[in-house]
């Protein structure tokens, strides 16, 4: 297989596996959340102000009292990151024509310049939030083969993908088609890894919000 055989199946057959696994993955992940249910909490409510499921949402996006100070690098280089990747994945112009072609959505695209930026600032931030982690004993220990995997397989995208823009290592055509397989291999294992925090976030706080509030605990 030579390297535009490789980009043609990553882009063709290789898409179409991996898009198939994240959607009934993603699928079958939420049905087995949303199926376990709950009884009904026969309580009367107990008001308080701030005590709900969208004030919730909101001071658990927020960093919590403190902690700004306590870990900034966690703190910040985990904000920079998570907004980095966003930016990265959904306003760059070949990202943006992708999701065209498969949805039929489209929006008004970043400069390739910022873009770039952006994806240096992405992974220098991964980079230090990862090394925080190694050098902190609590955070190591704590750290499990998941931790570890999930980083890689959001990390190695990023890289790839800024790769193949710059023409860096190999050459274009094979680089790209790296590129594609990795993102492929994230789709592929994100409903399975700590990655599915993506669609459970903030569905999690706000159910703990409106359970709590219920009691009238802001939390």
């Amino acid at each position: 297989m030579n390297d535009m055989q490789f980009l043609t199946w990553v882009r063709g057959t290789g898409l179409d596996i991996a898009l198939s696994i994240f959607v009934l993955g993603v699928l079958w992940r939420l049905f087995e959340i949303y199926s376990l249910g709950r009884k009904p909490d026969l309580t009367a409510p107990r008001h308080a102000a701030g005590a709900s499921g969208l004030h919730t949402i909101f001071r658990r996006t927020l960093p919590a009292e403190g902690m700004l100070k306590r870990a900034p690098v966690s703190i910040i280089g985990g904000t920079a990151f998570h907004i980095g990747l966003a930016i990265v994945v959904f306003l760059f112009a070949p990202h943006i024509l992708l999701i065209k072609n498969l949805t039929g959505l489209s929006w008004p695209g970043l400069p390739s310049q910022f873009i770039d930026l952006v994806a240096v600032v992405t992974m220098a931030a991964m980079v230090v939030v990862l090394v925080d982690r190694i050098n902190k004993p609590v955070k190591r220990y704590l750290s499990t083969f998941g931790d570890w995997f999930a980083w890689t397989l959001t990390f190695l995208p990023v890289l790839t993908g800024w790769m193949a823009v710059q023409h860096l290592l190999l050459p274009y055509t094979t680089m790209l088609a790296i590129h594609i397989l990795t993102v492929e291999l994230l789709l592929v294992f994100l409903p399975f890894t700590k990655l599915f925090h993506a669609f459970t976030a903030f569905g999690s706080r706000w159910y703990i919000g409106k359970i709590n509030g219920h009691k009238g605990v802001a939390v």
